[in-house]
């Protein structure tokens, strides 16, 4: 019998009304109260009304979607998945947090308020305008990566800031820099490159403001060793240790997501089933692009959430 992993997704999953369709189960009701709470205004109001321009804001999204993705754990667990644990949890740049709070590292209402500020730090480290990201298609890592550091040295730094899948990584850092790999992409090998509507540039060095303040929160922050561990996405290597893990949380803040290495390793550790928590179904896209021989399972409504108990047990 093989491992299973559970994933959570990371921005851009987010879609006004999400959640909602669990709200008549108690503890999903709970875990949105808490969250409104924890981040100190109706939180659950703008998930699941809008407007969108308001859940877009990297401070409202970041907390949104992990309590969002523990609602359908909730929901899953519900119909009968509560006899189902997994053997390693996993999740996308923010999913990483909703991956810990899954697996009880953090309380859900501690995470949605860590990762409120997260959002908030990483709005308020660069300056509006002055950061991009980008979606590469098509490039071999080592030949972007190099294109890169020739543009960094050239135009302004740009970096690798998520390795997702074969033929898809996102670079990150100034504007002037990001737009000279949108020009110069075919360098690289790239088919397109696809510039991305986002408040800053996420997973870059220049976000070293907001993972200071980030750590300066998180030593104060009780933090517990997972009930199962955690693949992480700076070291795409298993983390379970709380102290290791807290200094991941920061790191990840300035360094490329390696989601593409980390469900290499999930595999390699003997996982044949992920289990995806969250609204839409982007890491299962992921995953079928970097393995197609594993099983996808995505729990992405209070319906799906039903649905999959049985075929998963």
């Amino acid at each position: 019998m093989g491992k299973i992993a559970f994933v959570f997704p990371g921005q851009g999953a987010q879609a006004v009304g999400m959640g909602k369709d669990a709200l008549h189960i108690p503890a999903v009701k709970a875990l949105f109260e808490g969250a409104d709470e924890a981040v100190g205004y109706a939180l659950s109001d703008i998930v699941f009304e809008g407007p969108e321009e308001a859940l877009k804001s990297t401070a409202n999204t970041q907390p949104a979607l992990l309590t969002t993705s523990l609602a359908y754990l909730e929901a899953f667990r519900e119909a009968g998945g509560a006899k189902l644990a997994p053997d390693y949890v996993a999740g996308h740049s923010l999913g990483e947090w909703t991956a810990l709070a899954a697996a009880g590292a953090l309380t859900p209402a501690a995470a949605a308020k860590l990762v409120h500020l997260r959002g908030r730090f990483m709005e308020e480290a660069v300056p509006g305008g002055r950061g991009a990201m980008a979606a590469v298609l098509g490039a071999e890592r080592e030949a972007l990566r190099a294109l890169c550091e020739t543009v960094s040295a050239e135009a302004g730094r740009v970096e690798l800031a998520n390795v997702n899948c074969p033929g898809q990584i996102v670079v990150s850092g100034t504007r002037e820099g990001v737009d000279a790999v949108v020009q110069r992409g075919k360098e690289a090998g790239a088919k397109r490159v696809i510039p991305l509507e986002v408040s800053g540039p996420f997973h870059s060095s220049l976000m070293q403001p907001a993972a200071d303040r980030l750590e300066a929160l998180l030593r104060e922050t009780p933090l517990a060793a997972p009930a199962v561990p955690l693949v992480a996405n700076v070291t795409a290597d298993v983390a379970s240790d709380p102290e290791a893990i807290r200094s991941l949380l920061v790191r990840q803040v300035c360094a490329p997501v390696l989601w593409e290495d980390s469900v290499h390793r999930l595999v390699a550790l003997g996982v044949d089933t992920f289990v995806e928590f969250g609204p839409g179904a982007v890491l299962s896209g992921l995953i079928k692009k970097i393995n197609k021989d594993v099983r996808l399972v995505t729990v992405n409504s209070a319906e799906a959430a039903a649905a999959a108990v049985p075929a998963l047990l």
